[in-house]
């Protein structure tokens, strides 16, 4: 059975974690890993715009040996006459493994049914696997074991980095609280779910309406943008809906005081976040950026071994996993 990285629940706590152990592997020794030599290709596919998605897979499909072939569904057939499951179909007979930033989690569902190379959500509505892969990693880089660690995402709750958060970090065995406003609360199911995984680590999850509730103790804060790709329309009525959630020094006095700050980007300064906690000394954004690049790698590399039946160990950076899924 081929594994994809669809949500952050595909992975258990022990597979997180190997996952981030080999990224600190792939972080110390960039170019060690070939697990891509050939080079072999991988698929990167976007419907929205994007700058970190796009440069880590890149660059990261490249330090791995691979080629990245970067398409853009406004100019493919997957843009209109072509199903996700059809284009998979043609793909896995050319590429090692499939990335996709979309808008719906169903399309990337359909597409990785009807394939047999690993399908990773590069980002959907719902979810954004990748992202946290990289904040987890930055995370256990700032405070160290990621397990016990208290999480509190403020904003929106509905987005597809808080449903992630909430995922990935029970998956981890954290404590996770979102602070969201009623009508933009996580999916039930999504809380459901988590709750679940939360059970099997230890960790928790907690979903409130109080802002400074969430963030009180916390050891990492984090936030997003009030205004995702697609809600546009929605602006002025979001800057209303969110602006006791703003991230300013008073909020962050609530959390733990060696606590940090993390934001996905881009950023609206002065919106969800105050440019004093964003570019100030608790903040780890651009090791959270560049830890895009280290994540995704290390998850191409483990993905490729798991289909393959090969082991991938993370204290190696030999290019003895060349073997792909493809």
């Amino acid at each position: 059975m081929t594994r994809h990285f669809l949500r952050d629940d595909d992975l258990s706590q022990a597979e997180q974690s190997a996952v981030l152990d080999l990224a600190v592997s792939m972080k110390r020794d960039r170019w060690g890993a070939k697990p891509l030599a050939g080079p072999q290709s991988v698929a990167v596919i976007f419907d929205k715009s994007s700058t970190r998605t796009r440069v880590s897979f890149h660059v990261g499909i490249s330090d791995l040996g691979g080629s990245p072939l970067i398409i853009s569904t406004a100019n493919s057939q997957l843009g209109g006459k072509e199903t996700p499951s059809d284009t998979a179909r043609v793909l896995e007979r050319m590429v090692s493994a499939i990335v996709w930033r979309t808008y719906g989690q169903a399309g990337l569902e359909e597409m990785a049914a009807g394939t047999t190379v690993p399908v990773v959500n590069a980002l959907s509505d719902d979810f954004h696997p990748c992202q946290l892969l990289a904040d987890l990693l930055t995370i256990r880089e700032h405070r160290g074991e990621l397990a016990g660690q208290t999480v509190a995402f403020v904003g929106d709750g509905a987005s597809n980095m808080a449903q992630s958060y909430l995922l990935a970090g029970a998956t981890a065995g954290m404590h996770v609280r979102v602070a969201a406003p009623a009508e933009f609360a996580p999916a039930a199911q999504v809380v459901t779910d988590a709750e679940h995984r939360a059970a099997e680590t230890g960790g928790s999850v907690l979903v409130v309406t109080d802002p400074v509730a969430a963030v009180a103790g916390a050891d990492v804060v984090v936030t997003d943008t009030w205004v995702s790709m697609g809600k546009e329309d929605e602006k002025q009525q979001r800057l209303a809906t969110f602006k006791d959630y703003r991230v300013d020094d008073v909020m962050m006095a609530h959390a733990a005081d060696d606590a940090v700050f993390m934001h996905c980007l881009p950023a609206d300064r002065g919106y969800e976040v105050t440019a004093d906690v964003i570019d100030g000394p608790r903040s780890i954004i651009w090791d959270e950026a560049e830890n895009r690049l280290h994540a995704q790698k290390a998850l191409l590399a483990w993905l490729l071994a798991s289909n393959s039946s090969a082991s991938y160990s993370s204290a190696s950076n030999s290019s003895a996993s060349n073997s792909s899924a493809s």
